[in-house]
């Protein structure tokens, strides 16, 4: 089923302000007049925001570059003040952040006092845990912060399928984790956070898919999100691609080589509306730019609302409306290739 419970939408929809619902009204407006005219047109401000607690995670997980270790920029984490600057010189116009890019958000001491604070400003929050720190003491503290919604990786129903693509990780500690929100949630008399399963579908987990349903309806989290795993050397075939259709980001051709699915059209929904900043500053272009190689701007140099309208960001824009296969993050993109369950 597509992506709705009746209580998160409301939710979401009670964080829209007179003037977050005109600033969204004129963002995609101009993403649908860059469209018409093929040229990058620019009204507004970002309706959703990614950022990044930390580039640290305790596994090892193997298309990962936190997991593979295996990235050129530092290793470091999001500062509170820093933070709090950036999300009050556009909270009045932001209405979701996604509080996760690479690392694993926990890791950072003060990630749920950074939640708490994007909270009070009436900013919808999410993140994404591998959920080895979710404590009974962090479960309860994540759910006073505010937190909107929670997503649980959890990729295998078994500790030796799990540990096949989550390297390192203790499935026992993930499924306890999940029941201390549950617990909470039921204890503060809370309904937030949503909280979800996401089940990154490859190969060795996909005889699991039916399992993950009932471990997530027997533990009481809100719903399952099946998810297509991006893999980095996928032509010549990959261990990771799943045999089942519909979960997979992939088709083979006659000749045995593997291509990606999605056709790529010279437009970009989350150059307009969704940029990601890094837990030192860096603007990049979206969540696949995942060692920050396409650098639009440095917060940590110049305000955000100069930023957004700079003239990197509109070269990157422009390049994309005239060629987007040319631009190397596009060519793994997984836009539309995600699968809803109850």
């Amino acid at each position: 089923m597509p992506d709705f419970n009746l209580n998160d939408s409301l939710n979401l929809l009670s964080k829209f302000t007179l003037r977050r619902a005109w600033n969204a009204g004129k963002v995609l407006s101009s993403y649908w007049v860059s469209k018409w005219t093929g040229k990058p047109v620019q009204w507004g401000y970002p309706i959703s925001l990614s950022f990044e607690p930390t580039t640290s995670c305790n596994l090892r997980c193997p298309e990962c570059p936190s997991g593979l270790r295996a990235f050129t920029r530092p290793t470091g984490m999001l500062e509170q003040d820093f933070f709090r600057r950036t999300i009050d010189s556009i909270s009045k116009e932001l209405l979701y952040l996604i509080f996760y890019f690479q690392g694993e958000p926990y890791l950072n001491p003060g990630f749920l006092d950074m939640v708490k604070h994007a909270s009070c400003r009436g900013v919808y929050t999410a993140t994404s845990t591998n959920a080895h720190y979710l404590t009974d003491a962090n479960a309860k503290r994540t759910v006073e912060s505010g937190l909107d919604r929670l997503i649980i990786s959890i990729d295998g129903t078994t500790q030796d399928v799990y540990t096949q693509y989550r390297v390192g990780g203790n499935l026992n500690k993930v499924i306890e984790g999940a029941k201390n929100i549950v617990k909470w949630k039921k204890a503060l008399n809370s309904t937030k956070p949503f909280v979800f399963f996401q089940f990154l579908v490859v190969k060795p987990n996909e005889h699991q898919i039916e399992d993950i349903k009932k471990l997530a309806k027997e533990i009481g989290v809100d719903q399952v999100r099946f998810k297509t795993a991006q893999v980095y050397d996928f032509e010549e075939g990959n261990r990771l691609i799943p045999t089942i259709d519909k979960y997979s980001r992939y088709k083979q051709k006659e000749d045995g080589t593997f291509a990606i699915k999605n056709g790529m059209g010279n437009h970009c929904w989350r150059l307009w509306h969704s940029p990601v900043v890094t837990w030192d500053g860096l603007v990049v272009p979206c969540c696949f730019d995942k060692d920050a190689q396409h650098r639009l701007g440095d917060l940590k140099k110049e305000d955000f609302r100069t930023l957004w309208h700079n003239d990197e960001y509109v070269k990157f824009r422009t390049q994309l409306m005239v060629s987007r296969k040319n631009i190397d993050i596009c060519a793994n993109c997984s836009e539309g290739t995600k699968v809803w369950e109850d």
